[in-house]
């Protein structure tokens, strides 16, 4: 995970342990115009337990969170649907002993099975976005959630009522900062997302004002001319 506006860059080979070491000791802390402060390479938790083929143990994905915080990673992002939850709760029990010396992201957005633990489609309704935080807030063992992000456009909710919610969690002393998440599977709206967002004046991060978060893949070149030029040149480093 490297580059302004949160890009996550997956390089052609595998980098040796040396490598990353020398890329976090020597990337340079961000601060984003909302007052968030991070380290400029973040530590993607979603691959610990979900998604990919092999999970690691609880105990294993413990230790390589701690292990990333030791070398100088403050930027930690999460999501419920990961797991589902359980992701959720590793990383709150990974960082409970330096909780005051990171940044943890989360996700609110997805309709989840009870059941069968299957996301089923977006819900970005307001009652959700409450439902969703609360729970967040005890799985991570924190009291409030360092950035919040909104994990996909949910057309059935105007982004107004999304920020508005999240902005009420924000005063509630629940939430510090709002992001949004891959945007980029509808680049064409991402813009406007984000201008209406703002104009709810929620702490927002969203590009330079805010955060955007995206995957840029080698076989996905297509979307490359939305991207700042910063960005692209991110991808390559």
């Amino acid at each position: 995970m490297i580059g302004t506006d949160q890009l996550i860059f997956r390089p052609s080979r595998r980098l040796s342990a040396g490598e990353v070491c020398w890329r976090i000791s020597n990337a340079e802390a961000r601060t984003w115009e909302s007052g968030l402060e991070e380290s400029a390479i973040g530590f993607g938790c979603m691959g610990l337990n979900f998604s990919y083929s092999h999970s690691l143990s609880k105990e294993d994905a413990i230790k390589l969170i701690r292990d990333a915080a030791e070398r100088g990673v403050t930027f930690f992002d999460t999501a419920e649907v990961y797991g589902p939850f359980t992701n959720e709760e590793i990383v709150g029990e990974a960082l409970a002993p330096i909780r005051d010396q990171v940044v943890i992201a989360t996700k609110f957005g997805w309709k989840i099975d009870p059941a069968t633990g299957k996301p089923l489609g977006m819900d970005s309704r307001p009652e959700h976005i409450r439902e969703v935080a609360e729970s967040s807030l005890k799985r991570l063992k924190v009291d409030v959630i360092d950035l919040l992000y909104q994990h996909r456009v949910d057309p059935e909710v105007p982004i107004e009522d999304v920020a508005g919610t999240v902005k009420d969690l924000i005063q509630q002393g629940k939430v510090k900062h709002f992001g949004l998440s891959e945007q980029a599977r509808r680049p064409s709206a991402a813009p406007m997302q984000c201008s209406r967002s703002r104009r709810s004046r929620t702490n927002i991060r969203c590009g330079p004002a805010g955060r955007r978060r995206t995957e840029f893949f080698r076989c996905a070149r297509n979307s490359a001319s939305d991207w700042s030029p910063t960005a692209l040149s991110a991808r390559a480093s």
